[in-house]
């Protein structure tokens, strides 16, 4: 029976086979172990190696064991790393296999949800979309007759309006019209004396000058 064989179990009839996870601790352990174990060995070799050099002049008999026993240690390095390898290579084989697993179980999860997502069929979308479109319509025409001015507005005559604008118009006019002269209290004084010539001269040209501002105003008023 094979090391890694030992070390999983296998080989017994209705044992469980390990999960990927399982078998990939179990191997890290392995991995961890074996490590440790070069390291002893590593550190056997250099001690031997120092005794076969120390001996080498002194203790022939000695320096040939020391060097005998390096060569053991050594060839068992080299059976850990390749031992070490063979458990590198079949751990990311189980890992690789592992994170497949996981990703075909999500592409199958996610799969069942597009299915769950696509329950209607294409004329059942159709149908959905028309009655949307329906609905939206119908929408816009409710905005548009609320945003339309309703109430008493409409009751009134456009032409009644405007005659009464005109004639409110034409009582502003008047009214200005009214105010253009002066007022009493702007009129001059009533002199007692008899009013020179210039005087007089000057009294009527300043009505004459005030006749052709009411006449120029009426004109402009016609």
């Amino acid at each position: 029976m094979s090391f890694l064989t030992k070390l999983f179990g296998g080989g017994k009839s209705g044992s469980k086979a390990p999960t990927p996870a399982e078998a990939i601790q179990r191997l890290r352990e392995v991995e961890e172990m074996l490590m440790k174990k070069q390291e002893f060995l590593e550190r056997k070799v250099e001690q031997e190696l120092q005794t076969a050099k120390k001996n080498g002049t002194k203790n022939k008999r000695v320096a040939l064991q020391a060097l005998k026993r390096k060569k053991r240690y050594e060839k068992q390095l080299g059976q850990i790393d390749g031992t070490l390898t063979t458990i590198e290579y079949q751990r990311e084989a189980l890992e690789n296999a592992n994170t497949n697993t996981e990703v075909l179980k999500i592409m199958g999860y996610a799969a069942k949800a597009l299915k769950n997502a696509h329950e209607m069929d294409v004329d059942q979308v159709h149908d959905l979309m028309d009655e949307v479109q329906e609905q939206q319509e119908i929408a816009n025409e409710i905005s548009d007759a609320i945003s339309n001015p309703v109430g008493f507005d409409r009751d009134f005559d456009e032409d009644e309006l405007a005659k009464e604008l005109e004639e409110l118009e034409q009582e502003e006019l008047d009214e200005q019209l009214l105010n253009v002269g002066p007022t009493a209290e702007e009129l001059p004084s009533v002199p007692t004396a008899e009013p020179s010539r210039p005087a007089k001269a000057k009294a009527k040209q300043a009505e004459e000058d005030y006749d052709d501002e009411l006449k120029a105003l009426a004109e402009w008023a016609s």
